[in-house]
């Protein structure tokens, strides 16, 4: 008989292992069939009171004109060579700059910076970028093109093809989740790293197996790994659904926010109405349980966290947990009346937190 604490022999270590990952997807398809469910029994609720408006959405064909908007910037496209991808970008200031490089969440795409590509084009180069399968960059048919190896690599790749070797990076929700990874594998090629109502991954993973409120809140993680009815249930009713994420008194921008006008939301319902423009960005999620858990954690580059506190998908004690991951400074900002769309929200003071965060930054490498 093994001795208390010994090791376990190698067999029983597999079987370990293995029972370990059978629990773990047997949670991840049971919770993914609740999900379906509610979500089965919401689409017939809606054909019992508006059955002729349940299945009736439009396309958009003409974009509204805050998308070409040109204090925003430029559009631009630059095509990497080893995917053989197209990706679409928003680029203000002057080439030669420093490089900012914005990485949007989900459901959204480069517009969701406006605010921050007027305010820091005056000190950088400031790139919002399109992630892989989002408005105008190319999308891959097959799930398993958007594994998280692949979302590391297109921005490592995109940064050398604008001819960087390094940026200060900023992510929001699933771009915050990226721009996390983009920093632990490629720490040489981040300066400075900003995220936006998202924890670090690992923060996140091991937060959620063990808080049911947050499993709940991220039910959507588990429903996306259906194939086609969670595109299907996004268009029902005109995309109502995309429209009360950020609408909502739940989950939308609050009363104090910068709400987003009648032009904003048009612009996202342009993007998001396009035929098949829904698949890619929840491809995004159908691989990540696959990907998890991650091998290195540490982040070693000054390092701001900003957060919204009546984030309806993200429990805000995940942040202060975040801390132990960084292995430089640490900045934590907490906004009481900011939602999950914080850059939006609350953009001025947004702005003006991570001016604060880049000067300090800059102060302390000169002493």
């Amino acid at each position: 008989m093994a001795r208390p604490g010994a090791a376990c022999p190698p067999p029983a270590r597999r079987v370990m292992v293995a029972a370990r990952a059978l629990l773990f997807w047997a949670l991840v398809y049971s919770y993914c069939g609740v999900c379906a469910c509610i979500a089965g029994l919401r689409l017939l609720w809606s054909i019992g009171r508006r059955p002729g408006e349940t299945f009736r959405w439009v396309v958009r064909e003409n974009p509204p004109a805050c998308l070409n908007d040109p204090s925003l910037g430029t559009h631009c496209y630059v095509r990497i060579k080893d995917s053989g991808l197209r990706f679409h970008y928003v680029a203000a200031g002057e080439r030669g700059k420093p490089l900012m490089l914005l990485l949007h969440g989900f459901p959204e795409f480069w517009y969701s910076w406006r605010h921050q590509l007027r305010e820091f084009k005056s000190e950088y180069r400031v790139v919002a970028l399109d992630l892989r399968g989002y408005g105008e960059t190319d999308a891959p048919p097959h799930k398993e093109n958007y594994k998280l190896d692949c979302l590391i690599a297109d921005i490592k790749d995109i940064l050398e093809s604008l001819g960087y070797n390094k940026c200060v990076l900023i992510g929001h929700d699933w771009g915050g989740m990226i721009a996390w990874l983009v920093a632990i594998c490629y720490p040489e090629m981040v300066t400075k790293l900003i995220v936006v109502n998202f924890p670090h991954p690992s923060v996140f993973t091991e937060y959620i197996l063990r808080h049911p409120s947050q499993l709940i809140k991220s039910g959507y993680y588990f429903f996306f790994q259906m194939p086609w009815f969670p595109e299907f249930m996004f268009t029902l009713n005109d995309f109502k659904v995309l429209k009360s994420l950020f609408t909502s008194q739940a989950t939308g921008i609050g009363r104090k926010g910068c709400r987003l006008t009648a032009e904003d939301i048009e612009a996202y319902l342009y993007v998001f109405s396009q035929p098949g423009a829904l698949t890619g960005p929840i491809n995004h999620y159908r691989t990540l349980f696959s990907c998890l858990p991650l091998q290195n954690h540490e982040v070693i580059m000054p390092t701001l966290l900003l957060w919204g506190e009546r984030d309806a998908f993200m429990e805000v004690e995940m942040a202060e947990i975040t801390r132990i991951y960084v292995k430089n400074h640490f900045r934590l900002t907490i906004l009481s009346e900011a939602s999950h769309w914080l850059q939006q929200d609350q953009p001025d003071i947004v702005n003006k937190l991570i001016w604060t965060f880049l000067k300090e930054e800059t102060k302390r490498k000169r002493e």
